[in-house]
């Protein structure tokens, strides 16, 4: 998984209305599926009534990934309830869980010491 900040999904989700938070459903679907987690296509979010049972596949995706210290049933409930504090919640979860993948940190450029011309 990778480890995103949880006060950055938060941020977000607001700053563009709603949109990021469906690409981020989308990119944590597609990690947990690649971690063994069985969530189906993400269109199915906008079919009524569908798209709930996708969110407690998802949840049930969380709770498979995280190693059950974030159950299906509160994630779910967190989810449908306080939307992007969940997603926030959620992110945070999976950063405990994750080796995950951040940004990889500049290489260290060794300085020489200068050399004194000859004489």
């Amino acid at each position: 998984m990778e480890k995103r900040s949880p006060a950055a999904v938060f941020i977000l989700c607001f700053v563009t209305l709603g949109i990021y938070g469906i690409v981020w459903y989308v990119k944590t679907k597609g990690e947990m599926n690649a971690k063994g987690a069985e969530i189906p296509t993400a269109w199915l979010m906008i079919v009524p009534i569908a798209n709930w049972f996708w969110l407690w596949k998802w949840s049930q995706g969380v709770e498979k990934v995280t190693n059950g210290s974030s159950s299906a049933g509160s994630t779910f409930v967190l989810m449908i309830l306080l939307g992007p504090i969940g997603a926030a919640i959620a992110q945070g979860a999976f950063n405990k869980v994750s080796g995950g993948t951040s940004a990889p940190e500049p290489p260290k450029v060794e300085e020489k010491p200068e050399e004194k011309p000859a004489e």
